[in-house]
């Protein structure tokens, strides 16, 4: 099985309405918990890594760990950067081994994200990199787990996406419909219907970002509905924290190591993960 192209990966997931998971790692323990849940779903995976993680690691010091990971998988796994604004760090990332990248142009006008995606397909189609792009705007901060916002700003326009697409041949879309990064401050609306109306329109697969925290009819609901990749970081984070506040008190006299602490974290991403796989649909599908 072993690293993948995602736009391969993402084609099985919509002819099958199912979708596959995008975990962001930025450590070793995140990194093995994600694909330790794969394996144990016997499910595809995406292995993200978003700019902003560069604060504590660079993408060329990660890149081998992820591709040396994703090489000894028993199932699919593709490596993917997350919101990237840069052509240049894009650049790095497909020079360093990613198959996929996402530029986030959502905050520009509709022509210079087709201008700025349009380029990063040019670079990236050559090298058989898969491309996602997004169109609409999720509110909040992918990479934070406190990305608070109240509700998305707008949802993506159909007739926009289909010509999108058409325009700047990216392989996937990342769509607006009521979601937002980070952690909820109130219950989330996903707007179904318009799903559905870009399900039927558009012609590559739909991401769905700022899925943590929904509830489990909401994902199943985006899942049947049309979306094939969904985005999980701050379910990931909290997991790992509640780990850690568990096991770092020391009581009379016991003490655990700090090797046997990262691989308790590691258990408990991974443990988080195969709840969102399952909820995806996608265990069993490699």
């Amino acid at each position: 099985m072993s690293l993948v192209n995602m736009k391969e990966m993402l084609e099985h997931a919509r002819k099958g309405r199912y979708a596959v998971g995008h975990f962001n790692v930025f450590n070793i323990e995140m990194l093995r918990g994600a694909v330790m849940a794969g394996e144990k779903q016997d499910s595809p995976i995406i292995l993200a890594f978003a700019e902003v993680f560069e604060k504590l690691v660079k993408i060329e010091e990660f890149a081998p760990a992820m591709i040396a990971a994703a090489k000894a998988a028993h199932v699919p796994v593709a490596v993917h950067l997350d919101h990237s604004k840069s052509f240049g760090y894009i650049k790095r990332a497909v020079n360093a081994g990613f198959t996929s990248v996402m530029i986030d142009a959502s905050d520009q006008a509709f022509g210079e994200n087709v201008r700025r995606t349009k380029e990063v397909v040019g670079l990236c189609a050559p090298k058989n990199v898969t491309v996602e792009s997004e169109l609409g705007h999720v509110a909040g901060l992918e990479g934070y787990e406190n990305g608070y916002a109240e509700s998305a700003d707008e949802y993506t326009d159909v007739r926009e996406a289909v010509e999108f697409i058409r325009e700047t041949g990216a392989d996937a879309l990342a769509v607006a419909i009521g979601t937002v990064h980070g952690v909820y401050r109130k219950e989330p609306r996903l707007n179904i219907e318009r799903l559905e109306e870009l399900r039927r329109e558009v012609p590559v697969p739909l991401v769905m970002h700022g899925g943590s925290g929904l509830s489990d009819k909401d994902f199943r609901d985006a899942v049947q509905n049309g979306i094939t990749k969904t985005n999980i970081f701050t379910d990931l984070n909290i997991a790992a924290k509640k780990c850690l506040r568990e096991n770092c008190m020391e009581e009379e006299g016991q003490y655990l190591g700090y090797l046997d602490l990262c691989a308790k974290v590691a258990e408990a991403v991974c443990a988080e993960a195969e709840k969102k796989i399952i909820l995806f649909g996608s265990a069993g599908k490699r």
